[in-house]
């Protein structure tokens, strides 16, 4: 990470997100979603799959993974947000996950969050070359 500042990149968190792991966390994030019921893609559903809502003032159904960070919008009623997941970012290691991270020991815990941070890095780093 330090390499990673030197290139002007800042200073990252470590920790920043950890909370994210927790469902319910990812379900707080979806106050403002526009399918809250009678559909297939509701809060609970979206944070499942392992998306936080991060709305734009013209694109109000900005989901984003916060593992992947692959950000989605443009949400029917009717999508499924774990299906929808899969088509778009097949190699999310959240979707693959064979327990829940409450459960995991602090190694397994601190391996999956080593992809994240990966993630994070290459998600920076090509929203910056976009400017």
């Amino acid at each position: 990470l330090a390499a990673y500042s030197e290139m002007g990149g800042g200073e990252l968190d470590l920790r920043s997100g950890w909370d994210l792991y927790r469902q319910k966390c990812r379900v707080a994030s979806f106050r403002q979603w526009p399918f809250a019921s009678d559909c297939s893609c509701t809060p609970d559903r979206m944070a499942a799959a392992g998306f936080i809502h991060c709305p734009a003032e013209n694109a109000p159904d900005v989901a984003q993974c916060f593992f992947c960070f692959k950000e989605l919008e443009g949400w029917e009623p009717s999508d499924d947000s774990m299906a929808e997941h899969k088509k778009h970012s097949p190699r999310c290691a959240f979707l693959a996950l064979q327990k829940e991270p409450e459960k995991m020991t602090l190694l397994e815990f601190l391996k999956l969050d080593k992809e994240r941070m990966k993630n994070l890095i290459v998600c920076t780093a090509c929203n910056e070359g976009r400017d």
